[in-house]
């Protein structure tokens, strides 16, 4: 517990936790401005006038938590990457196993200390948005008369648990990757390259592309990539068969665990220098 407490004081000074969640609202909030600025709009296209559906309660509330999903995952994986390989770049490891801190446990309790941030960004992000979905459907005349929709709400809090689920499982994954990599830098551009590697895997193998981390969290939460709660999938873009969203979230914890392993079984074994 002290380790963990000690995580969630450094990460709430870290740049990189205001800059990651700052920009997951940021961008929230300008897309639903943007739309209920300019959606209702004399001479305004369909397409763009059908974008008012993401400022219309009670659907809003499930485009706001897709929209948060869908860039949460990749957010969240170079916020781990950043937040492990720091661990190794700035020293900090090095000072607590001088300290007598168990490796392992140190490891953990770091990667539980991001879980903890990330829901309460999250949670965050998804309350702005609904202040900037309300402000928007004023702005377009659109009524809020579903602002209190019954059943909306009630399935809120567990897709919400489902989809910080998938999130953070993205970020044990960058996390591990900057563990290995010894490096931030290193880490957030390998899990780059994986994150949209496996989008361009899915036109060749779409059978073992969807058992891959970041296609069961997408279909532990429902959606197909930029697709979303209560709605279909992603367009235009590659298609891969859908897991049953329960077995996608056992997988989720599997890929979840194998990386925190991975990342502590590393760092238990390897040579602290520097």
């Amino acid at each position: 517990m002290r380790l963990f407490v000690s995580g969630i004081r450094k990460l709430n000074r870290r740049l990189a936790t205001w800059v990651t969640f700052g920009l997951l609202a940021g961008l929230l909030v300008l897309i639903l401005l943007a739309v209920g600025a300019t959606a209702n709009q004399a001479g305004a296209p369909q397409g763009q006038r059908a974008a008012l559906a993401l400022v219309t309660f009670p659907g809003a509330y499930d485009a706001i938590l897709s929209f948060i999903l869908g860039l949460g995952g990749l957010l969240a994986l170079i916020y781990g990457a950043a937040v492990g390989g720091s661990e190794w770049t700035w020293g900090t490891l090095k000072n607590a196993v001088a300290r007598g801190e168990s490796r392992s446990r140190y490891v953990l309790a770091q990667f539980a200390a991001i879980a903890a941030v990330t829901a309460v960004g999250l949670i965050l992000s998804f309350v702005i948005g609904v202040l900037a979905a309300l402000l928007a459907a004023n702005i377009a005349g659109v009524p809020t008369t579903g602002l209190d929709d019954a059943a909306t709400l009630q399935t809120l809090p567990a897709n919400f648990v489902r989809g910080w689920f998938a999130i953070v499982e993205q970020g044990a994954l960058g996390f591990a990757i900057a563990t290995l990599a010894r490096s931030q830098l290193a880490g957030i551009g390998v899990g780059i390259g994986v994150y949209f590697g496996g989008t361009f895997a899915q036109l060749f193998l779409p059978d073992i592309v969807k058992y891959l981390p970041f296609s069961v969290a997408n279909a532990a939460v429902g959606v197909s990539r930029g697709g979303g709660f209560g709605g279909g999938g992603g367009g235009g873009g590659p298609q891969i068969p859908a897991l049953d969203p329960d077995l996608a979230l056992v997988l989720v914890m599997v890929w979840l665990a194998g990386a925190l392993v991975v990342a502590a079984a590393f760092t238990e074994r390897a040579e602290i220098t520097g």
